[in-house]
Order: structure tokens, then C-alpha cells, then sequence
């Protein structure tokens, strides 16, 4: 736990620069397509990254072909442990303190132009020359992708009736030297509501993307309804966090606004009634690796935006991930655990202890709930626990019910529950019919002839608790209580 302070992008890299083993850079000669996530696979993407892979430090590439003038990073938020790092928390209590943020908000504020980082260059698409594939070092994941994507980009635009603003994070491909196409999952972002709006009335939706910033804002623009409804501005989570207002600042060529301190900015609009396909530029079929570990099929038909103008700091760093990886599972399950400990607190106070959006789902799937029962009447509350879970985050497809003796972080624990504590005839419930993610492969009819719509699951519970009155019968063993430190100084501290 640190409590250095972290305002931007390169706050967080001095950070960890100061910490061995978090950091590493390379100064090879690298091809962002596929080459560069092709290293980062081996160093530290984990996640649901096909093996070989690991949980490592993240990394630089100061010598990217095709973009002397910049650097990139990868890999910022892929160990709980970094995460944890950066915000100045313990890794266990993650889902705690975005909670108390997301209940405690603090709004973003605006600034003048003049003193803000992201425009101290600016580039103009009327310039002659203007290609934003040559300004922003995007790499691809695989060979097969359907063009260099930026994969970490702060999306923000406003409600053209309301004037309400929000945050998110969507699949960005780069399609032309001055279009972008945006990836919206149905139902799920704010953002999509603004635009269905703006595109009834027949007018283009002003729309800024932000590229590598304070850690904090890349985790809290992944909260989702219910937790954070319409109207809720996610940059306020990031605020609570750091006890400081997120900084924002006007747009330079768009009615927008922009994170200050941003490495990268990109202004442009979302166009009303145009279409593009994904994979216009390849004809791979492909677009890029997502959460689940697969590669998703490029959409047929994406709204574009027109890009008006790129901004960034001198020296800019850009900002990436692998899909798959577990910095995805850190920026979409620590919200969720968030989300979950919300939920159930309210209806179930004092009875859940933790929450783990397990790496295997992406942070989206799997939810590991520690649940404490204490007297004969919390049998079956547990349940109750895991329903209320996926009302908190409607894309949760499994919930692993444990008992608060079993450490939720280590999946050899979790498992152990499993084949000691679960029958499968007694202790699964299955949920059928119900609207998931439609990332999940599984979720066709050619898998299931009982699945009705691509996108539907069977939602299960497994319930890997001690029935209240045998739990005399499920005493773990007791080990002697010893300070490790007498026979092994520094044991702790490694």
C-alpha cells in the first residue's frame, strides 16, 4: 500500500519506478501490429490470455516503428497488486473503496484551456497531412484484428437533452486517417443513450477520448448501471478516490470537454445515420481479442466518429491492453465487486465480507461471494446473496458462494470449497432464460436448443457453504500461530 501521490499518467509510472519488479522498459525496435502485445503476452498479460502468460510488470516500448516521437505503455493495470499500488488501498479491499467513492462522489471541475497538459500540441484534421493512424501509436492485438484499436480511451460526451456527461471506455478502431469507429455493447453505456438522442434529432454527438490518464479514471469509468444510473457522472468516483476533483478542460474544435492532464486527445464527433464496417480495411471477419479470451466477429454496421482535431502532452505516452488480459479483469471486476458489496449491504448488512470478480470471467463473469452466517436463520440467505448479485451487475453469469473461512483471492481455496463443501445436486441453481454478455460464445442456439437469442444464459449459482448446523463438522485444521519474521526476517516484506 502506497499513499504517494498520483495524479496522472506519469505520477502512476513514478510510482512505480520507485517499486521493484512493477516497471520494466525496452528500447528494441517494435511493430505495434501484433508484435508489441505479441511481447506483452509473455511479460504480464494473464487474464484469459491463452497460456503461456503471467501476472507481470508493466511495460514500456520507448522505440515503437512508425512512432519515433512517442512511447507506449501496456500493462498499467494487470496485477491487483499494481492496482492496489496506484490507488493506496490493500489489494483485499478494492471493491471497499469503490464503494465508499461511488457512494461519496466528488464532481469533476473545468479549467482553462491554457492550463491544461493535453493541448500543449495540437494538430488540426484541416491541416494538410493530418492522419491520425500516424499520430497515435495504436497497436493491433493479433495479426488478425481488424485495424490498430485504442483499447484504454476515456470516452466522454454529454446527453444532448439533459447536458448530463459521462465517462466510458469502448472498442475504438482506427478506419481512416480521420474516422474512428465505436464499438457500443447493447444496453450497457451511457453513452449509447446520448447517442441514440442526438441521432433522433438528426445532429452529430460532440464526443472527446482521452488517453492515458490518472489510474483511478481508467478503473471508475467501468462502473455500470444500477450502481451508477443515467445521469451519473462516473469522473466523480475518480474524484472520491483521490479526495480531488478530476480535472476536465474545454475542447479545442468540438463542444466537449476533455481530461486536463491527458497524454492523448482525440475530438471529433459521432455522425447520425452513418455506418461502417469493422473490418473494412481487412476483410479478416475478425475485430480484436476481447474479455472472454476469443477474438470477436467485426460488426457489420458501427456509428463512426469524425475526427476534428488530436491534442497531446510533449513527449506523449499512449496507452494500451490486451483484451483478454487481467487489466481488463481489474478495470471491469473491481467496479463489480463494488457493485455487488452495494447491493447486498443494503438488503443483507454485515453478512457478506468480500467480493472477487474472478479473472477466468474477465471480471464479468464469475463472482466469488464470502458470506458469513452466524445464526440458524442465515441459511439460505446466502442465496439470497448471490440473486442480489446478479441484480447489481446484469452481465454476471456465475456466482461461487463460500464460507468467510476461505480465502476468495486463491482460486486452489475457492476450488477446495468446491470438492468439500458442494453436492451438485443440492447445491447448484440454475437460472435459465436470463439476459447475459454477447461475448459469451456459448450463448447461441447451435450450443443449446433452450437458448432463444444470442446473448441469453442459464445463470448458476454454486453453493459451496456449510449447512449452519453441521458447520462443527467443517472445522478446518488449526496450525500454531507464529511470528514468521524470529526465523525469517523480511519474510513478509518480499
Amino acid at each position: 500500500m502506497s499513499k504517494a501521490k498520483v495524479t496522472d499518467l506519469r505520477s502512476a509510472i513514478e510510482l512505480l519506478q520507485s517499486v521493484p519488479g512493477q516497471l520494466i522498459e525496452t528500447d528494441i525496435l517494435v511493430d505495434p501490429h501484433a508484435e508489441l502485445s505479441g511481447v506483452y503476452r509473455h511479460v504480464g498479460a494473464a487474464g484469459t490470455v491463452m497460456r503461456p502468460t503471467q501476472i507481470g510488470p508493466a511495460m514500456i516500448f520507448n522505440n515503437v516503428k512508425g512512432h519515433e516521437d512517442s512511447r507506449v505503455l501496456i500493462g498499467l493495470l494487470a496485477s491487483r497488486e499494481r492496482v492496489a499500488l496506484m490507488l493506496g488501498e490493500e489489494k483485499t479491499r478494492l471493491g471497499s473503496l469503490l464503494n465508499h467513492a461511488a457512494k461519496n462522489p466528488i464532481e469533476p471541475v473545468v479549467i482553462p484551456c491554457e492550463e491544461a497538459k493535453c493541448q500543449e500540441v495540437v494538430h488540426l484534421a484541416t491541416e494538410e497531412g493530418f492522419d491520425i493512424r500516424q499520430l497515435v501509436p495504436a497497436p493491433t492485438n493479433t495479426e488478425e484484428d481488424a485495424g490498430p484499436y485504442i483499447t484504454m480511451g476515456m470516452c466522454y460526451a454529454s446527453d444532448p437533452v439533459t447536458g448530463e456527461s459521462d465517462v466510458t471506455i469502448h472498442r475504438l478502431c482506427l478506419q481512416s486517417k480521420d474516422e474512428i469507429s465505436m464499438y457500443f455493447v447493447p444496453g450497457a453505456r451511457h453513452l449509447s443513450v446520448f447517442r441514440e438522442k442526438a441521432e433522433a434529432l438528426g445532429k452529430p454527438l460532440p464526443i472527446s477520448i482521452s488517453i492515458g490518464v490518472d489510474p483511478a479514471v481508467e478503473i471508475a469509468a467501468c462502473f455500470e448501471p444500477p450502481t451508477t444510473p443515467l445521469g451519473f457522472n462516473e469522473l466523480s468516483i475518480a474524484g472520491a478516490i483521490r479526495q480531488e476533483a478530476v480535472q476536465l478542460t474545454p475542447c479545442i474544435t468540438v463542444a466537449e470537454k476533455a481530461i486536463a492532464n491527458a497524454e492523448y486527445v482525440i475530438e471529433g464527433e459521432l455522425l447520425p445515420g452513418v455506418r461502417v464496417r469493422e473490418d473494412q480495411n481487412t476483410g479478416t471477419g475478425k475485430a480484436m481479442p476481447e474479455f472472454p479470451g476469443y477474438t470477436g466477429g467485426a460488426n457489420p454496421e458501427l456509428p463512426i466518429i469524425k475526427v476534428k482535431a488530436v491534442t497531446h502532452r510533449k513527449n506523449p505516452i499512449m496507452q494500451t491492453c490486451i483484451g483478454p488480459s487481467e487489466e481488463h479483469v481489474n478495470m471491469a471486476g473491481i467496479p463489480t465487486e463494488a457493485s455487488i458489496l452495494q447491493m447486498v449491504e443494503k438488503a443483507l448488512p454485515g453478512k457478506v465480507s468480500n467480493v472477487y470478480a474472478h479473472s477466468s470471467g474477465g471480471g464479468k463473469y464469475m463472482a466469488v461471494i464470502q458470506f458469513k452466517k452466524s445464526i440458524a436463520s442465515d441459511e439460505g440467505r446466502q442465496r439470497q446473496a448471490a440473486l442480489l448479485a446478479f441484480s447489481a451487475f446484469s452481465e454476471l453469469k456465475h456466482v461461487i458462494l463460500v464460507d468467510d473461512d476461505v480465502d476468495i483471492f486463491d482460486s486452489n481455496d475457492v476450488l477446495w470449497a468446491l470438492n468439500t463443501r458442494f453436492q451438485g445436486d443440492v447445491d447448484t441453481i440454475f437460472i435459465p432464460g436470463v439476459r447475459c454478455h454477447p461475448l459469451d460464445p456459448s450463448q447461441v442456439a447451435a450450443y443449446s436448443p433452450s437458448i432463444r437469442d444470442k446473448g441469453i444464459s442459464c445463470k448458476t449459482i454454486f453453493d459451496c457453504t456449510v449447512p449452519f448446523g453441521l458447520k462443527d463438522k467443517f472445522q478446518r485444521s488449526k496450525f500454531m500461530e507464529v511470528d514468521v519474521e524470529k526465523f525469517i526476517p523480511g519474510f513478509y516484506s518480499k
